[in-house]
C-alpha cells in the first residue's frame, strides 16, 4: 500500500533512501511542468536541484500536509525565478515558433482550432511575458500544474486571498492582449 508523502519523508529521516520514492512519485509531474516554463534543457537540472533542497530540508517538512507536491512545487518555482531571464526568452521564442499539434476529432476542426490559436500565439506569449513573476507562477500552477488554490497558496507560501487576486489580475490582462475573446471557444 501506497504511504502518504509525510510518513515517507518522516520515514527517511531514519532511512534516506526512502526519499527516492518521493522522487519516483513526482519528478515526472516536475519535469514536464518546468520543461513547459523554461524548456527541457533546464528542466532535468531544476528537477535535480529541487529534490536536492528538499531532501536536506526534508526534517523542516510539516507533517499535518500529507501531499508533498505543494512543498516541491514551492521550491521549485523558487527555482524558476532564478530563471527568469530564460524564461522570458523561452515565451520569445514560443511567439517566433509554429504552433503544438492540437488533437481533435475531425480535419476540419484541427484546421480551424490550428487557426485560431496560431492567430493568438503572439499575444498570449507577449501577455504571459508581461506579468509580474507572482501573478504568472499562480497562473500557470493552475494552468499548467492543475493545482486548486489552496495548493498554490501552499506553493508560494501566500495567502489564499493572494492566490485569487494575482490569478483573476493575471486573468484579466491575458483575456485583454487576446482582445476579450478565448481562442479555444468557437465562435
Amino acid at each position: 500500500m501506497r504511504s502518504d508523502d509525510s510518513a515517507l519523508i518522516a520515514e527517511s529521516l531514519r532511512r534516506p533512501e526512502a526519499f527516492a520514492e518521493l522522487f519516483d512519485r513526482y519528478s515526472g509531474l516536475l519535469y514536464r511542468y518546468t520543461s513547459r516554463r523554461l524548456g527541457p534543457e533546464s528542466a532535468e537540472d531544476l528537477v535535480g536541484d529541487t529534490f536536492a533542497i528538499a531532501f536536506a530540508k526534508r526534517a523542516k517538512y510539516d507533517p499535518d500536509y500529507t501531499d508533498a507536491r505543494p512543498w516541491l512545487f514551492g521550491i521549485l518555482t523558487k527555482l524558476i525565478s532564478r530563471h527568469h531571464r530564460r524564461e522570458a526568452a523561452r515565451y520569445r521564442a514560443w511567439e517566433r515558433s509554429a504552433p503544438p499539434a492540437v488533437h481533435v476529432e475531425s480535419p476540419a476542426d484541427r484546421v480551424a482550432s490550428g487557426v485560431t490559436a496560431q492567430a493568438s500565439r503572439g499575444e498570449l506569449v507577449l501577455a504571459l511575458a508581461s506579468l509580474s513573476a507572482g501573478d504568472r507562477d499562480v497562473l500557470l500552477l493552475v494552468a499548467w500544474g492543475d493545482f486548486t488554490y489552496e495548493e498554490v497558496a501552499r506553493a508560494l507560501n501566500i495567502p489564499i486571498g493572494t492566490v485569487r487576486s494575482r490569478l483573476n489580475r493575471a486573468r484579466r490582462k491575458v483575456r485583454a492582449a487576446l482582445g476579450e475573446v478565448n481562442p479555444l471557444e468557437g465562435e
